[in-house]
């Protein structure tokens, strides 16, 4: 009698290589920079546009209120990455995911340009659906791509990282500094969704490099899969709205979600009977916590840190042309694409020379980076603010350099943590976990941007010393648990029984 074939078995993608990796990333990372693009895009004038265009009668409050729209929007971003890893692995397949996320999300940001905050929010709904169905997915090939325990595997997740953050350098610049700082705002989602179409076209272009990699199984090749999802996500945009609308419910449903993640991996691990599983899903948990963490203080990005470039820092001057604020959003990913290439050589360097740091610890510097950059702004409030009341742009841009040197001690080794930890067959519902996780912290990131903006203790609405208290507390709270991550590493790298 012949064995019906594992699905989730390693199907290698079609011959052909290019610098050492399998065709089909350089697909993925060409389909990933648009989406990026996108994303990045309307990120860098989200918050302000909403500030503007809707709560300007509100005035001092309007930041703070903008901060909590924003937080919720880039939360629902992540976490319906959940429910889109599991209709990849159950329902759609992974290249149908992707290209009707991406075609949800184009409609959605085409809506944003509505003069009206009803349209404009059902359009952050659509893009909210889209996005769960493209994210998750996306980086999930990536992992397919490689056999278990292939050592290409880090560094291609680190090349797939320079994609995102190529888009992510490109969009502010675009979307916010040149046609939003020019036209308007509006103008600047619409270019936004015209980068997600393009995306769409190179996924379909380059396609057959991924030969049968991330497609459905025959028996849900056909359109009536399809269907069904493209109902679900109409029906799914009605309570996203009102989520978007309802900040409060939002965090409450954030909590359920996370608890209900935390209950279904201990449940798989048990009922897998493998004792080796069970515990490398409790490690995966452990480090989706530090996960939230890293993100609730990195993604002020967006909202508070963009404010303050705002009001409070000394741009520069270019050919006589002081730059817009919203060149701060692209100063990320500039430092990314500078230095991922150094992190995606020193990891495998320092594993020849056996002082290569483990996951836990690589965690562990990122919350340290995390932290220390707030610290800087906090120096510069404290020691060099100007007769204008500015600080000057050099001690932001080096803020944003130290944040990103955490981020890749952490995020792509996180990505590529979730594939490895996971069984093979719950790996699109893992990753959908992973961008819960960021999702949460997304949403305690608006929380943290709307105390720093709307002032407290006597000070004026988003004054400096405000930030300056807020920021101290944000340094504090990252080096403390950066510690504790050092102390728990030996026992979390038992936890993962090997996987490194």
């Amino acid at each position: 009698m012949s064995q019906t074939p594992d699905p989730h078995a390693f199907t290698p993608p079609p011959p052909g290589t290019f610098l050492g990796h399998p065709r089909a990333l350089w697909n993925l990372f060409g389909t990933e920079f648009w989406e990026r693009f996108m994303y990045y895009g309307m990120r860098a004038i989200l918050a302000v546009h909403v500030a503007a265009a809707f709560f300007a009668h509100m005035g001092d409050q309007a930041a703070a209120e903008a901060s909590k729209t924003y937080g919720g929007y880039t939360a629902m971003v992540y976490m319906t990455g959940i429910l889109g890893g599991y209709v990849a692995d159950r329902i759609l397949g992974y290249q149908r995911s992707i290209m009707l996320g991406g075609v949800l999300m184009a409609i959605g940001m085409f809506m944003l340009m509505a003069p009206d905050l009803t349209t404009f929010l059902l359009g952050l709904a659509v893009v909210v659906v889209g996005n769960g169905l493209f994210k998750p997915n996306i980086s999930t090939m990536v992992g397919k791509l490689y056999a278990p325990g292939d050592a290409r595997r880090d560094s291609g997740f680190t090349i797939f990282y320079m994609g995102i953050n190529a888009g992510a350098l490109i969009a502010p610049i675009v979307c916010g500094s040149w046609v939003g700082a020019t036209y308007g705002y509006r103008w600047g989602f619409f270019t936004a969704g015209m980068g997600m179409l393009l995306g769409l076209v190179v996924f379909q272009i380059f396609k057959h490099w991924l030969g049968h990699v991330g497609k459905a199984p025959a028996d849900r090749d056909g359109p009536k899969s399809m269907l069904q999802v493209l109902i679900g996500g109409a029906v799914l945009v009605v309570p996203v709205y009102f989520l978007l609308s309802e900040s409060d419910a939002l965090g409450v449903l954030l909590i359920v979600m996370m608890l209900g993640l935390v209950g279904y991996f201990i449940w798989s691990g048990i009922h897998s009977r493998e004792r080796e599983q069970l515990h490398r899903y409790i490690a995966m948990l452990i480090l989706f916590a530090a996960n939230i963490l890293f993100w609730a203080l990195f993604e002020q990005a967006g909202s508070s840190l963009n404010f303050l470039a705002r009001d409070f820092v000394q741009m520069p001057t270019v050919f006589g042309h002081e730059l817009h604020f919203t060149i701060f959003q692209a100063v990320n990913p500039i430092f990314i694409i500078v230095l991922a290439p150094v992190f995606a050589a020193m990891w495998p360097a320092l594993d020849r020379a056996r002082l290569n740091p483990s996951i836990p610890r690589k965690f562990g510097y990122g919350l340290i980076g995390a932290a220390v950059g707030f610290y800087v702004l906090v120096f510069a409030i404290q020691h060099f603010v100007d007769a204008n009341g500015k600080i000057s742009w050099a001690w932001l841009a080096l803020t944003y350099l130290i944040h990103t040197m955490g981020e890749l001690c952490l995020s792509p080794i996180g990505l590529a943590m979730v594939t490895k930890l996971a069984r093979p067959q719950e790996t699109g519902l893992a990753m959908g976990g992973w961008f819960l996780s960021i999702a949460m912290a997304n949403f305690v990131a608006g929380r943290i941007a709307a105390i720093a903006t709307a002032g407290g203790h006597g000070e004026a609405a988003g004054s400096l010393e405000q930030y300056a208290e807020v920021f101290s507390q944000l340094f504090w709270i990252g080096i403390v648990i950066a510690a504790v991550y050092f102390l728990a590493a030996p026992l979390i790298n038992r936890l993962m029984h090997g996987v490194k």
